[in-house]
């Protein structure tokens, strides 16, 4: 079966070895994002194409390495993957991989199969954790969800910083999603008591001034939901 739907940035300074990997790439259906040559492309590209996979040479144009980039990269996205390719074994080389985060890291000249063997376990891994991340994770609208593992509400992947107390609004809320809770089930799960209509609505004021206006809705006469 062709694999589909994962997005791979090849960075490689050699347009030969940039191009064959491409060409296998391609036959097995994965979508390429784009080439960099070195690594300041390379980190532009990943910010503006947002890959699931990038394969990195570690010796590229430039002043910086692969390994360089891929610390910069990971700033910015934490998902992303790295296969870190070299012509290199020695263990000061290795150990700098390490220090990036990468995934993997194949010698040169490597094969057609041992790649696509590579790419395949790291997408098979990538489909199981994000398997397990639904069951903690409950999607809201306007690209919000809250995380229940964590007790975090985020949005496209960022985290937006609030109180416990406006966490466990969000909580209850995304728990019974698409349902309306009423004012004394929210008191009694925040507070642990009921509250006046007063406090909850103070609540609820502050943590809409730090999201969506429209991610929690007055249901009249019912209390509140998250659509």
């Amino acid at each position: 079966m062709k694999n589909t739907g994962k997005r791979i940035l090849i960075v490689e300074d050699e347009l030969i070895s940039a191009e064959y990997l491409k060409e296998i790439l391609l036959k097995e259906n994965y979508t390429i994002v784009g080439i960099a040559n070195s690594g300041e492309e390379a980190i532009s590209q990943a910010k503006r194409e947002r890959p699931d996979l990038i394969l990195m040479d570690i010796m590229l144009e430039g002043s910086m390495s692969g390994c360089e980039a891929a610390v910069h990269i990971h700033q910015h996205d934490k998902e992303v993957k790295f296969i870190c390719l070299t012509a290199y074994a020695e263990d000061e080389m290795i150990e700098y991989a390490i220090e990036a985060d990468v995934t993997a890291y194949l010698l040169k000249p490597y094969r057609e199969s041992e790649i696509l063997a590579t790419i395949k376990l790291i997408c098979s891994h990538d489909e199981v954790t994000a398997s397990e991340k639904k069951k903690e994770e409950i999607p809201l609208s306007e690209g919000y969800s809250f995380n229940l593992k964590l007790h975090r509400l985020f949005r496209y992947k960022r985290e937006i910083y609030l109180g416990k107390k406006s966490l466990k609004l969000i909580e209850i809320l995304a728990k019974n999603r698409d349902v309306s809770v009423s004012n004394e089930q929210i008191c009694n799960f925040i507070w642990g008591e009921d509250k006046n209509d007063r406090t909850l609505r103070s609540l609820i004021h502050r943590v809409r001034q730090l999201i969506d206006d429209e991610l929690i809705q007055n249901v009249n006469g019912l209390g509140y939901k998250i659509v």
